[in-house]
């Protein structure tokens, strides 16, 4: 379960450390770890252990070829996703098609979300929280959630 937000830097060749929180589960969830990066439609990025990465690959796949509300959703998750190692250090490349389809800099939120990782701009990520607190209803089905 990966959860919490941590603000991290990339660092001139664009790699991110994975914390020390999370390494421990990263481990369990692969051996050696094995991680895909791809595109979120919100501007961030999506980081997976593979294993948990291969059932949403297989699922976007049998997405219908040539319905247009479809093969968006295939270019983005698909199009942009890549399989990247964890080097010695704990650290992840992050392609330049990656850094600039979200528009990473060297300040970023990895935020995670129980079977993955979100990576934001520290910016997008600033914008999404103003977003986010601004809001005073609920989405349909959260009517009776409580804390």
């Amino acid at each position: 379960m990966f959860q919490g937000a941590a603000a991290l830097s990339l660092d001139a060749k664009g790699r991110l450390t994975v914390p020390s929180r999370h390494r421990d589960s990263l481990l369990e969830k692969t051996s050696p770890p094995s991680l895909v990066l791809t595109a979120h439609p919100d501007a961030c990025l999506l980081l997976y252990p593979a294993s948990a990465w291969a059932p949403i690959r297989e699922r976007v796949m049998g997405f219908p070829a040539l319905d247009a509300r479809f093969s968006v959703w295939k270019r983005l998750l698909v199009g942009f996703a890549e399989e990247v190692e964890i080097d010695a250090a704990w650290r992840v490349l992050i392609s330049p098609e990656l850094r600039n389809f979200a528009k990473l800099d060297k300040a970023v939120m990895l935020v995670g979300q129980g079977s993955h990782f979100e990576i934001w701009s520290k910016d997008t990520w600033e914008k999404q929280l103003q977003q986010l607190t601004a809001q005073t209803e609920l989405p349909p089905g959260m009517e009776d959630f409580a804390l």
